[in-house]
């Protein structure tokens, strides 16, 4: 973990992870208050969702940074994401997105050549 968001993780979470799956290929690394209420969010999806509740919910994995800020990621959710070598760690907000490298500069990369989505047609930059 970055020394930048260290602190902060081990303030408001001890340093207490909760690490899952996310449908775009990557991982969702949450610290454990967000986490929590995420899975109450998600517990509470109808059953016509429950392949995705089995998702979400049955594939996370708690985890602690240690004293340098490491974490492990367990062998299945690495192979899930692609992780071997490389990798790129973003916040986004309530929780972090761990991508392998290649993987996530493949996606920018179409993502940036894409037209812009209308929700960001009237957003000021």
């Amino acid at each position: 973990m970055p020394t930048r968001h260290r602190d902060a993780l081990t303030q408001q979470a001890g340093g207490q992870l909760t690490i899952t799956k996310h449908p775009d290929g990557c991982l969702m690394v949450f610290p454990r208050p967000a986490w929590e209420e995420f899975r109450e969010r998600i517990a509470k999806l109808p059953m016509s969702a429950q392949w995705w509740k089995r998702i979400f919910l049955g594939n996370a994995m708690d985890v602690e940074m240690d004293g340098t800020g490491r974490v492990l990621v367990s062998p299945e959710l690495r192979e899930a994401a692609g992780l071997a070598k490389d990798a790129v760690l973003l916040g986004m907000g309530n929780h972090f997105e761990l991508w392998d490298k290649a993987t996530y500069d493949a996606k920018e990369a179409a993502a940036m050549q894409a037209e812009m989505p209308d929700v960001f047609k009237d957003f000021s930059f």
